[in-house]
């Protein structure tokens, strides 16, 4: 079957970890700002400074052989205020990156929420906050507006599980909480939010297509008993269904809520706001992959969830037990873990691919897939072979799922170029060009990954040397 002619080759960027220029044309402070300031930790202030090296960025993505950009809007740099006044400076800016975009023959790829709520809606509650929901549909048709001639391919919510799991429960994430109640609060307020941002293009006739971006972790289980199949619905549940099924179907799965109906308060699950659910659900899927989910049976003790954000030093401390549902494995001495805990393992998405077209039968777009390592950005070129490797096994899944019919149209890696890692800083490079922060000019240098990825998008993946699982 093979790839289609038109098929999206590119690179993915988030505001915050990207744009730097915090205190520049108007944009109010995020809930990452305060908190990352707050706490004394490094912060995204600079970035990579894609707010005033976004032409040069571009061109780069074009020369080498990229198609299109994933980026996301800045919900601070486009809304002012709790009133809902509109930043012009920041749309103008915008439409700036969009028309550059045009310029050099990059399709937009365009997340309207990827984190970085206003601090002004954090203080009356974030998410927590039904109110919120409404704020991001005002926002969500402001953007539609003012950039709907520009985008073809819009995206909710990047990655609802994290932020909300990592923010609420975690606590590693703003706003720093630990509270499985104001997680399971958080998440349904931002799936019902997704529904009215949908609700809000498709009424509007928009033109393009709107979707959501889920961390995608296929799950696996240790053994074909009973007792691990149960384990890994519990699993799919708490990794992958409550965001697809709820997307993509409009039905949150009813077993899950069951279940945390024994021991939740799930009141804020209104009726009034389950036909928009129901009714205004998302054209595409966006998955974005770095490894699977490899589950046993729970065996015992209490909830826990531990995420290496320190790399080598840390390495092998990530845990997830969630009580009385299963435990992760994240220790098998027979795979390949980067320094965070993060198993190699690309046989996953091919699996998890056909898994997710045979249930939905959407359109898949790869809209995250990358490594993360520690490099010396100081010599001439990073021979990045570690990379090539992970991203050529990785596309390799990818067109073989294709080949048995799924229906995946695009390919994002992670990152364009190095950027701001969250909590990690700016010491966990992903970017296939390598920026040297510690120089004031921020310098672009390209990797080895990037000229062999401009050989790949160019080839239309017939370079990739394929391989099967």
């Amino acid at each position: 079957m093979g790839l289609k002619k038109d098929f999206l080759w590119g690179s993915a960027t988030a505001s915050y970890q990207c744009e730097g220029a915090v205190n520049v044309g108007g944009r109010v402070p995020s809930m990452w700002d305060t908190y990352l300031h707050d706490g004394g930790y490094e912060t995204g202030d600079v970035a990579s400074d894609f707010y005033h090296h976004y032409k040069e960025d571009i061109k780069m993505m074009a020369d080498g052989g990229q198609n299109t950009l994933r980026l996301s809007l800045a919900w601070p740099r486009i809304i002012k205020n709790i009133k809902g006044e509109i930043n012009e400076e920041g749309v103008e800016f915008y439409r700036d990156v969009l028309k550059t975009c045009q310029q050099y023959g990059i399709t937009p790829f365009v997340t309207i929420y990827h984190w970085d709520l206003p601090q002004y809606l954090e203080e009356k509650g974030g998410w927590l906050n039904e109110e919120t929901c409404y704020a991001f549909e005002q926002y969500a048709k402001v953007c539609f507006e003012k950039f709907g001639d520009l985008i073809e391919y819009w995206v909710t919510f990047n990655e609802p599980k994290w932020f909300t799991f990592n923010g609420y429960m975690v606590g590693n994430y703003p706003p720093g909480h630990h509270s499985a109640q104001e997680m399971i609060i958080a998440a349904y307020h931002v799936m019902y939010a997704s529904a009215l941002g949908v609700r809000a293009f498709k009424e509007g006739h928009y033109k393009g297509m709107i979707g959501i971006v889920h961390s995608f972790g296929p799950v696996d289980g240790i053994d074909d008993t009973l007792a691990t199949k149960i384990a890994m619905r519990f699993a799919d549940n708490y990794a992958n269904n409550w965001i697809l099924d709820t997307a993509a179907k409009g039905e949150i799965p009813f077993d899950l809520l069951c279940v945390l109906s024994q021991n939740y308060d799930l009141s804020c699950i209104k009726n009034e706001h389950l036909p928009i659910i129901k009714n205004y659900t998302v054209d595409f899927l966006g998955l974005n992959y770095y490894s699977r989910v490899w589950v046993k049976p729970y065996s015992g003790g209490e909830t826990q969830l531990v995420v290496n954000n320190s790399g080598k030093d840390f390495k092998g401390e990530s845990k997830i037990v969630i009580k009385g549902w299963f435990e992760q494995i994240m220790n098998n001495p027979d795979a390949i873990y980067t320094e965070w805990d993060v198993e190699i393992y690309p046989q996953g998405l091919q699996k998890g691919l056909k898994q997710v077209w045979e249930k939905y039968h959407l359109p898949i777009f790869i809209t995250e897939n990358g490594v993360g390592v520690r490099e010396d950005i100081t010599v001439d070129q990073v021979e990045d072979d570690y990379r090539i490797s992970f991203m050529n096994d990785h596309i390799s899944a990818i067109m073989n799922a294709v080949d048995a019919g799924v229906d995946v149209r695009g390919y994002y890696a992670w990152s364009t170029f190095d950027l701001y890692s969250w909590k990690n800083g700016v010491e966990k490079r992903y970017g296939l060009v390598g920026i040297d922060f510690d120089d004031k000019e921020l310098k672009r240098k390209p990797k080895k990954s990037y000229y062999w990825y401009k050989s790949i998008a160019e080839s239309n993946g017939e370079k990739i040397q394929r391989k099967d699982w």
